[in-house]
């Protein structure tokens, strides 16, 4: 860069050759010059977007791998078992399967149990490193001298915590499990000690009251485990939020898949095949369950109906001794026969009434269906009721109590007959369940996905870098021809290239204690390499110039700029060069009397210079020094002033100005920024020639303008413009097109 180091001499940065280049003057994107963006920083795009990539394949590595276990179970459609069942078949109102197993599945009764036969209400979790730690115990990285007595877990530690009880205040409570001499020790979530036990023993205390048993402790003394005991909902929740259920096929298929996710690949087997036992033990004490009730409701039934089959066949065998044993005729024994079978459907229809009633409200349609049913056989009993009627009164009688004696010995006998049924359904009672697959964990991890990650990661590191580089070079956007000067009124003397050689000349000044950079202390681009292309384009400053300062008040030319690092020193110091060459008289005053560096350049102290000139506290005579170039000589910027502007409004700056005038061919005078200080303002007004240095890429156009304007407003006339450290940027080349000329 063209700026200025506390330790170098005048630098200009770069490489190049002269350029002339071409911009139009509207401000929209070009898709030319953003390709040029692009390429230019194509290595940064790349070694970011690398190291995107990188970061994402470190991460998974080092991310806890998420495991994923399935088991299949079929919930098998049973036939009907009840009369109640029958109709709801008929009426095609069967119970949902699949939903409510799904359901069931995820209850906390069975996810509650299968956590609990888990013992996954204990957490036990190792203390580590954060980001690595979880790495190290699961690549089983052992334990080095350093970490001896550290309380993180490394690879092959752990402990087995068979049993934990805790007081209710202590439940989800964070304790601390640290390895001691002799034992452990439980910290509370205060870090106060708890108890002191030791392994194979179970250990108790009573305030707070804790139980706890440690079957196996395998870690140093220090080392530290996160203990905690969890509520009853909230070991249900740790299980639950893990598990999944699906239904496999499109349809009410009745064959659920279970899947379970976790860290740890043997907790998610065992887990998931807990679930499923006790899932198939709950649907067998289910269906026991429902044969249980149902002989219980027939058991109780049962001597009702003994009782008054008896009642029934007394009366009628009394009747008959009393009437002599009266025969019935073949008219009255139809209607016998008619009357015993609405009376026996009507019993079986308050029997599927009395079940129905436990599963369904009387608006239910297979209740209301039920209950219709049973109103129509009233009605045809009413009817056969009422031919009766028109029999003779002995024939009635006998009639009534042969229909009650065969009636009830139905109910009775059918009663019979479905407590032996459930009997035996209940002995066989194996559930409509049953567990196709047991668990299995994949070996592979779900997550993280390490191809996906490192893409996304690559995706992102080039989009997020892509956008940078753009961002900044459409937000930060310098001036990057003269053209753009012009058109602000600004003629341009020079356009002056990077130079490569520049470059060197830096880097060699700033590590100036090895011996082969000595030589380039007290030296400059034009001294060191005068055929640079960027010398060339100050030698044509140089004619430029001739022609600038023929109306000039004196042959003093100020070199300023609108902000620092931009080259005004670079320009200065290689412009007296040529110059001097050419045969001229030439002074170069270092007039930054804030943070001037020009003495570096000659291997000089700055003491001694323009400050104590400006403060009679030396001739202007005394502070001028020669260099070793013939005709070239420097005056430094003195000891740092606390008044730099004071001392430049003095009337003896413009004084020694006109007398070094007189003595010398050219007067460069090299100055602080214009938009830092008003020291370039002060000085302005004393020089003839006023030229302004712009950076290519660095200075914005408007930067350019505000610093023009604050001259002018102080009656500084600015006659033109150097553009500085020219780049053939593929942005430019592409954007706007870039020219090139050298000769050699």
């Amino acid at each position: 860069m063209n700026s200025l180091n506390s330790n170098s001499p005048v630098l200009n940065t770069g490489s190049g050759v002269a350029p002339a280049v071409s911009i139009p003057g509207d401000e929209n994107v070009d898709l030319g010059r953003t390709l040029g963006m692009l390429l230019d920083n194509k290595w940064k795009i790349i070694i970011l977007t690398l190291l995107f990539g990188f970061v994402g394949a470190v991460y998974s590595l080092l991310a806890t791998p998420i495991y994923q276990g399935d088991a299949l179970v079929q919930v098998e459609k049973t036939g009907p078992r009840t009369g109640a069942d029958e109709i709801a078949a008929m009426l095609l109102q069967e119970e949902p399967i699949t939903g409510a197993q799904m359901e069931i599945l995820q209850s906390r009764l069975i996810v509650g149990q299968a956590a609990n036969r888990q013992k996954l209400d204990i957490s036990v979790t190792p203390v580590v490193f954060p980001f690595i730690g979880n790495a190290i115990i699961r690549y089983d990285i052992p334990r080095p001298d350093f970490a001896q007595g550290r309380p993180e877990i490394w690879g092959g530690e752990h402990v087995y915590v068979e049993s934990l009880s805790v007081a209710p205040e202590l439940e989800n409570k964070p304790l601390t499990l640290e390895v001691a001499e002799g034992g452990y020790r439980v910290l509370g979530p205060e870090g106060e000690e708890l108890l002191f036990g030791r392994s194979g023993e179970r250990s108790e205390s009573s305030n707070p009251w804790l139980e706890i048993y440690i079957s196996e402790i395998q870690a140093p003394i220090g080392a530290q485990f996160a203990l905690r005991k969890r509520s009853q909902q909230a070991t249900i929740d740790y299980l639950r939020n893990r598990f999944v259920v699906t239904q496999k096929g499109e349809r009410d298929t009745g064959v659920l898949q279970l899947i379970l996710t976790g860290p740890d690949k043997d907790e998610v087997k065992s887990s998931l095949n807990a679930i499923s036992e006790v899932y198939l033990a709950q649907n067998i004490a289910r269906q026991a369950a429902e044969a249980e009730n149902s002989l219980v409701f027939l058991d109780e039934q049962l001597p009702t109906v003994r009782e008054q089959l008896v009642e029934a066949e007394n009366r009628l065998n009394t009747y008959r001794m009393e009437q002599e044993s009266v025969d019935l005729t073949e008219e009255t024994r139809n209607m016998l026969a008619g009357m015993v079978d609405i009376e026996s459907r009507l019993n079986d229809l308050e029997m599927q009434e009395a079940e129905l009633s436990r599963r369904f409200t009387p608006n239910h349609p297979v209740y209301a269906a039920l209950l219709e049913k049973r109103a129509q056989l009233q009605r045809e009993r009413a009817n056969m009721e009422q031919r009766t009627s028109n029999l003779p009164e002995t024939q009635q009688q006998i009639l009534r109590m042969n229909r009650d004696v065969e009636v009830t010995q139905q109910i009775y006998v059918q009663l019979l007959n479905r407590m032996q049924e459930l009997n035996i359904a209940k002995a066989a009672t194996v559930g409509n369940v049953r567990i196709i697959d047991f668990a299995m964990t994949r070996s592979n991890p779900i997550k993280p996905k390490s191809s996906l990650i490192v893409i996304i990661s690559l995706l992102v590191g080039f989009l997020l870098t892509v956008s940078f580089v753009l961002l900044r070079g459409f937000l930060s956007k310098g001036v990057e021809s003269a053209e753009q000067l012009e058109d602000i009124g600004l003629p341009v003397y020079a356009t002056v290239p990077r130079s490569a050689d520049q470059m060197k000349l830096v880097k060699r000044v700033k590590y100036r204690n090895n011996k082969a950079s000595q030589h380039a202390i007290g030296s400059f681009l034009a001294k060191l390499y005068p055929t640079d292309m960027a010398v060339e384009a100050i030698r044509g400053l140089r004619t430029s110039l001739h022609f600038a300062m023929m109306d000039a008040l004196n042959n003093a030319i100020m070199i300023t700029g609108p902000s620092p690092g931009i080259g005004k020193s670079f320009v200065t110091i290689n412009l007296a060069f040529v110059c001097a060459q050419a045969g001229q008289k030439v002074l170069v005053i270092d007039a930054d009397m804030r943070k001037g560096n020009l003495h570096f350049t000659f291997n000089d102290k700055s003491e001694n210079g323009l400050s104590e000139v400006l403060a009679s506290k030396l001739t202007v005579e005394q502070a001028i020094r020669r260099s070793d170039v013939p005709g070239l000589h420097y005056m430094t910027r003195g000891v740092a002033p606390p008044n730099p502007s004071e001392l430049l409004m003095r009337h003896s700056f413009a004084e020694a100005i006109g007398k070094v005038g007189q003595e010398y061919d050219i007067v460069l005078i090299d100055t602080p920024p214009v938009l830092a200080v008003t020291d370039a303002s002060i000085i302005g007004k004393v020089a003839g020639t006023s030229l302004l240095v712009a950076r290519f890429g660095v200075n914005p156009i408007r930067e350019v303008r505000v610093a023009s304007r604050r001259l002018a407003n102080t009656g500084v006339h600015v006659q033109g413009c150097i553009l500085n450290a020219i780049e053939k940027t593929a942005a430019l080349s592409y954007g706007y097109g870039y020219y090139s000329y050298s000769y050699k």
